[in-house]
């Protein structure tokens, strides 16, 4: 009865890991009409189901857009090991392919909650708590300038992430400039 047990705890997980995928895709590809049978038909899933796990449409976006948050600031543990620059600048590149699938989430969840509302602060908190270490760690390698704070890093990167262009080598381009004027200024010795 336990095994029983465990294996339909296991199976409900796939489930809802399958339905985060599918609208993780859905929203990222940025699909003129999201619906949710369409999310559950893409995660191989009945409508049943999706409503198990996620009573409403709201539900579903809560939890999409809390995942996302959740593995973006997992992805700063994933490269602190890197050089400093090297983990600050592998976690902003992050950061611009968290930024495709949110702007079409926090779009509709605005929709019914306000701007300040606590997943939205939550959210913000928990980037802010991820990114910042990194942010230190390369301003006292001298590999980042120590007037740079990470709001301000954060706005160039969301800047940069909402370009409309269809292609991301580009936006991959401009976000590595934008990064070196991060740098500490040089002075020359004649200064």
């Amino acid at each position: 009865m336990t095994t029983v047990a465990r294996r339909m705890r296991a199976d409900a997980q796939r489930n809802r890991e399958q339905l985060l995928a599918a609208a993780v895709a859905a929203f990222a590809a940025d699909r003129p009409e999201i619906t949710l049978e369409s999310i559950a038909r893409s995660a191989g899933v009945g409508i049943g189901t999706l409503y198990r796990h996620f009573p409403n449409r709201q539900a579903l976006l809560e939890a999409l857009y809390t995942s996302e948050v959740e593995s973006l600031c997992a992805s700063a543990g994933d490269v602190a090991d890197l050089e400093p620059w090297d983990a600050l600048v592998a976690w902003l590149h992050r950061f611009v392919g968290y930024m495709a699938t949110k702007q079409a989430l926090a779009a509709e969840m605005l929709d019914y909650m306000a701007q300040d509302a606590p997943v939205f602060t939550g959210c913000r908190q928990a980037m802010y708590k991820a990114g910042e270490p990194l942010l230190q760690r390369a301003q006292q390698a001298g590999v980042v300038r120590t007037d740079a704070n990470l709001p301000d890093v954060i706005s160039m990167v969301v800047g940069i992430a909402k370009i409309q262009s269809g292609d991301p080598e580009q936006i991959r381009r401009i976000l590595d400039i934008a990064l070196d004027g991060l740098r500490p200024p040089q002075h020359d010795a004649e200064h």
